[in-house]
């Protein structure tokens, strides 16, 4: 996705010095999820993420387990009793936060059941800082880009011209930022800690197109991408509270976790499309900049 980034040059490129373009460098799109709406900020920004050096170490919000390698036989009974508290994420309401870094954050309240949603992301550097906002409408999709959305308004964003991998944080049909549910259908081992924690490993070369996960990042990780490290915890009513995902090495450089909480099970949602004064349809500069 990095090659992505560094193609093309869009409006707000004319408005950033060249310092913040340098700083732009350091909220590289390593999560997942996370990776297109990162993409999104850097793309869009005129930065590129060749070259970039990784994010420091961050303090999770809340309390994430530990990705750590799996041993042992997988269990069964662990990985459906895991997908059956994932696929909860499909019948009510929620907040999620994720985090990669200090770089790159996403906080968003989602309801599946509705088709609705908002999210925002901060991808930041030293003295740069890009804020994205995504509403999610049944079947549209919208968002608030510096450089691209005028103050006050939303771009609309032609689903069907976004390519693989490239969600945006929300997407119609994949309500949840992370798509947790499709990741751990990529699971080649899942076991049970105790009663509320689980840990796997992910084969990402079967997730080519989930959350951000495209066919360039796959080869960039090699065989590398075919035994990610993963946790997941639960919390007391059994639903998935926690995800952590130890993201392979890029360039010989360790890439941050993806660190996922999911919290507010039944929030109300306060998602409404925009006036039709208020929308402007996303430039053909935005779908090239994420490969479309």
């Amino acid at each position: 996705m990095g090659q992505r980034i560094g193609h093309g040059v869009s409006p707000v490129t004319t408005v950033m010095t060249g310092a913040g373009r340098n700083d732009m460098r350091t909220a590289r799109a390593t999560g997942l999820g996370l990776a297109s709406l990162a993409a999104v900020a850097l793309a869009v920004g005129g930065c590129t993420a060749d070259g970039a050096a990784t994010p420091g170490a961050s303090t999770p919000v809340g309390s994430v387990p530990g990705a750590s390698a799996s041993a042992g036989v997988a269990d069964p009974a662990a990985a459906a009793a895991l997908a059956a508290a994932t696929a909860k994420l499909g019948t009510t309401s929620f907040k999620v936060d994720m985090n990669s870094g200090p770089g790159l954050k996403l906080t968003g309240l989602m309801d599946a059941p509705q088709g609705v949603g908002t999210a925002t992301l901060t991808a930041a550097g030293p003295n740069t800082e890009v804020e994205v906002k995504t509403l999610l409408v049944q079947q549209d999709l919208y968002i608030q880009v510096p450089g691209i959305t005028k103050a006050g308004t939303w771009t609309h964003v032609d689903v069907s011209r976004l390519p693989d991998g490239a969600n945006v944080g929300l997407r119609p049909g994949q309500i949840d930022p992370a798509n947790t549910a499709q990741l751990l259908s990529a699971t080649t081992d899942v076991q049970q800690v105790d009663s509320r924690s689980y840990r796997g490993t992910l084969d990402l070369t079967k997730a080519a197109g989930v959350a951000g996960v495209d066919q360039k990042m796959i080869s960039a990780w090699g065989a590398q991408a075919q035994n990610v490290p993963f946790t997941a915890g639960l919390d007391e009513q059994g639903r998935l509270s926690a995800l952590t995902i130890q993201l392979p090495a890029v360039n010989g450089q360790q890439a941050q976790p993806l660190e996922v909480l999911y919290s507010d099970y039944g929030t109300t949602v306060k998602a409404q499309r925009p006036a039709a004064s208020q929308i402007t349809e996303a430039p053909d500069s935005l779908y090239t900049s994420l490969g479309g």
